[in-house]
Order: structure tokens, then sequence, then C-alpha cells
């Protein structure tokens, strides 16, 4: 199984801050750094200094980082059209060697739409806006070079694009989250390489997995080629006084975190995450919340990630 530093900048994060816990975990073998791709705080104060562009910041890491792949779970389909999308994340890729994952969903959160001017559409349409997205930066990431792209669709239509650039990576790694479900399954079996169930109980982990599996039989894709993974909140401490101060500086409650999230001793997190391996999770994205305390992921990396 490998482990990933999952961060939620929007919660009140700088750059360097991003840059410098991107930069531990690579030299503690992290297998990946993601971030979320949000424009505004969920809950509480305003969330100073303030939101950063995930691709901004991205390109940006990708430049002062060497081998730690890099990805957002999940940008979005709401914020950005799609062909400048598969440009900016196409130039991402190059300005890190090949190093990015390309995380996409239908968007969720209204009130950040509301709050920086971008429309919200019905689940129906952000469904079928998501399917076209992944449909055409697929689709230009995959037209061979000196061939155009056209596609004609509800939301989008393009006519004889130059496709370019490319991506480093042939193909892209393209991760698809959700709960499951038949819409997202469908999606997945067509155009994912990995499926993320996040901050989900076992059991639903479980079932998840087994239905998106399921849906890449019925497309005739075999199973085994795409990954799944799992996404759980950490908040590990060698006793129970440092669990507590840890949970208490995310606002959280010992309790729920040990039933809901990676938590607790470094024994009970590596037992949580190998249930979760045991389910079928081949990654798991360790969501760390205060980013100004590396000795937690350090904790991590020393104590539990040998074990699985």
């Amino acid at each position: 199984m490998e482990l990933c530093v999952f961060t939620e900048p929007q919660q009140g994060a700088s750059y360097q801050q991003l840059l410098t816990v991107a930069q531990a975990a690579e030299r503690l073998g992290y297998a990946a750094f993601f971030r979320s791709d949000h424009f505004l705080r969920m809950g509480g104060a305003s969330g100073l200094p303030g939101p950063t562009d995930a691709w901004v910041t991205l390109g940006a890491i990708a430049r002062e980082t060497s081998t730690i792949r890099l990805g957002t779970l999940v940008t979005a389909a709401t914020f950005r059209r799609p062909g400048p999308l598969a440009i900016a994340v196409a130039q991402v890729d190059e300005m890190s060697g090949g190093r990015v994952e390309f995380g996409l969903g239908t968007g969720w959160y209204e009130a950040e739409h509301t709050a920086y001017g971008i429309p919200f559409p019905s689940l129906k349409d952000r469904f079928e806006i998501l399917d076209e997205q992944l449909s055409i930066i697929t689709g230009l990431w995959n037209t061979p070079v000196g061939q155009t792209f056209s596609f004609a669709g509800r939301h989008y239509q393009l006519a004889d694009s130059p496709a370019l650039p490319k991506p480093v990576q042939q193909p892209m790694p393209v991760v698809v989250g959700g709960a499951g479900k038949p819409k997202t399954a469908s999606l997945v079996a067509r155009f994912a390489s990995e499926y993320n169930r996040p901050f989900a109980a076992l059991e639903p982990f479980r079932r998840s997995v087994q239905q998106v599996r399921a849906a890449c039989e019925q497309v005739g894709r075999d199973p085994q080629s795409l990954r799944c993974s799992a996404a759980l909140v950490l908040c590990c401490g060698r006793d129970e006084a440092e669990i507590a101060r840890r949970a208490a500086a995310i606002g959280r409650d010992v309790a729920e975190l040990r039933e809901n999230g990676a938590a607790g001793t470094p024994d009970e997190v590596a037992a949580k995450l190998a249930a979760y391996r045991d389910a079928g999770a081949e990654r798991l994205y360790l969501q760390v919340l205060d980013l100004d305390d590396l000795e937690h992921i350090e904790l991590i990396a020393d104590t539990v990630m040998g074990r699985l």
C-alpha cells in the first residue's frame, strides 16, 4: 500500500507551507502529495491567508521537488473549461518530469461557487459536465500529434483543436472520486486509472470497490487495471496526550477521529490502514490538517509506513 499526504489549503495555508509539507513528504518517502481544489474555507473564519489555486500551486511545487507524485483530490469540473484545463495539467506534468495525477469530480460546495462568481448547475448537469470534460480532456491528450480533435456535446463544443500540448505521461493517470454509485462507477470504468472513495467507513468502502470493479467488467475492462484508494483524516500520537493535542489543534474529538479517521497510536493507525488495504485500497491519502506539524507526518513515516 502507498501512503500519500493530502492537504486542504482552503482551510488556511500559504504556498510556502504547502511547499514545505510537499518537500518533507518527499524526503520521508511518501508516494504522493495531493491537495484539494477549493476556493472557500469550510466552516469557521475566512481561512487566512486565503485560497491558493491548485494547478498554479502544483506547477510551482513541481519545480521544487524531484520524485514525489503530485495531484488534486479533486479538481471540480465546474471551475474550469476543459480545453484550458487540459493545457494547464499537461504543462504541470512537463514541469514535474511526468509526476502528475489528474483528479476530477463534479464539484459540490455551492458556497464557494457563489463567493467567486462560478455557476453551480444542478447535480444532473454537473454529472453531464464531468462526463464531457473527461471525454474532452482525455481526447485532447490522446489525439496523435499532427491530428486535430473535435467534440460536440450539450455543454461543450470543440472544432479542429490542435490538441496540444501533450503531457509527458502517456496515458496521464486520472483519478475519479465518489461513492461508487452507478453514474460514478460508469465514469470510473471508462476514464479512470484510479478510483477514490474519500472518508468512508470500512464496509461502505469495500462495497464501493466491488461496485466500480463490477462496472469495469461490464465495459470489458480488466478490473485489476483500476487502482482503488481511500482518504482518511490523520491524527496520530505516541500517547494519549499527543493524540489529544493533535485533535484539539484541528478542532476534532478524539473518539470521533478514532471511529471515522486514522487516529490513535501508531499501532492503532497501522491496524486501521491495514484494514482498508485488505478491503481493496492500494493507496491511502492521509488528510493532514495542521500543516505546521511536520512531526506528525514524520511519526507516520517512522512508525507506520514500513508495516504496510
